[in-house]
């Protein structure tokens, strides 16, 4: 009876160290067993447990052995899988500034008072250039590092200068059309012609079309006095258009005496196209013809007063300046 229970604790001990070995394995790895002076070297403990098991890990401060300093502290990623348990790394960045072969040794992970140790690693450490020890010069033992360009942040300054832009456009339009009341983009004012120009080019139209041999008579007579009336108020600064012919007349009758014939000729033209328009005159092709024929006339024997009175209004502003 005493051996068959001293062979049952005997099971019972083995099956329990083989599930607890089971629980938890450590396993060391490095991703690279040779590295030159200055580089670095990733190394990583794999910890393979429950869930819910705590696992004490070996902590280390500025070396992980004598020789092997550490550049990045322990990084930490666990991975769940389909059976329950999980697998913890902790991620160091390592470099080395002696040419030698250290080796890593096997390091304690405690659980519940128990110890599983990491396999122990090597590492050799390469000087990839001849050192003169004669010369006195001191040279850099790697290259000067140069941070990566940060791309994040500088899309980050784009992003706030355009919402600061498009801030400062809201805030203009709102100034601008529901404050000041005005249109939000304002046009540049188009280049004005002389009054002479525009006239002229007018009947050059009335000319071609030649409206009243398509039997529009009063329309082309109603055309022809507006390009006069339009044309007279800016050069004589009179509101033609609101004046009848017989008042435009008797305001230019200076006219009469010093250019008969160019007076006689407005006479003409305002006075057959009242006929026309109120008395349903039906002129002869040629009274059609003159009219036109002293419109071009009144226009250019009249555009030289435009021109002195453009020339008074310059030698103004020059005196008010």
């Amino acid at each position: 009876m005493r051996k068959f229970l001293l062979l049952f604790l005997s099971i019972l001990f083995f099956a329990h160290s083989t599930v607890f070995a089971q629980k938890i394995t450590v396993n060391a790895r490095l991703d690279s067993t040779v590295m030159w002076i200055g580089n670095q070297a990733h190394l990583s403990f794999e910890v393979k447990q429950l869930s819910k098991q705590k696992v004490i890990m070996p902590l280390f401060s500025d070396s992980i052995v004598k020789g092997l300093d550490l550049v990045e502290q322990a990084k930490t990623d666990t991975v769940k899988s389909e059976n329950g348990s999980i697998k913890v790394t902790q991620h160091y960045v390592v470099t080395a500034f002696k040419d030698s072969i250290l080796t890593i040794r096997a390091f304690p992970f405690v659980i519940n008072g128990d110890t599983v140790w990491s396999n122990p690693l090597s590492i050799k450490v390469v000087q990839p250039f001849k050192v003169d020890t004669a010369a006195s010069s001191v040279a850099d033992i790697k290259p000067v590092y140069e941070p990566k360009f940060d791309w994040a942040g500088l899309i980050q300054i784009i992003l706030l200068i355009l919402v600061i832009l498009a801030l400062l456009v809201v805030l203009y339009i709102y100034v601008r059309k529901y404050w000041q009341k005005k249109p939000i983009f304002e046009k540049a004012p188009e280049p004005t012609l002389p009054p002479h120009i525009i006239a002229l080019n007018q009947l050059d139209k009335i000319k071609e079309n030649k409206p009243w041999q398509q039997g529009r008579t009063k329309e082309y007579h109603t055309e022809l006095t507006d390009v006069i009336r339009e044309y007279l108020e800016p050069v004589f600064g009179m509101k033609s258009m609101e004046m009848t012919s017989e008042e435009i007349l008797d305001q230019l009758r200076a006219m009469r005496k010093n250019d008969k014939t160019t007076y006689l000729g407005l006479q003409q033209i305002l006075q057959l196209a009242d006929l026309v328009k109120f008395a349903k005159w039906n002129p002869l092709p040629d009274e059609h013809e003159l009219s036109l024929k002293n419109a071009y006339l009144f226009v250019n024997q009249t555009k030289k007063a435009e021109e002195v009175v453009a020339t008074e209004e310059k030698q103004k502003e020059v005196k008010s300046e």
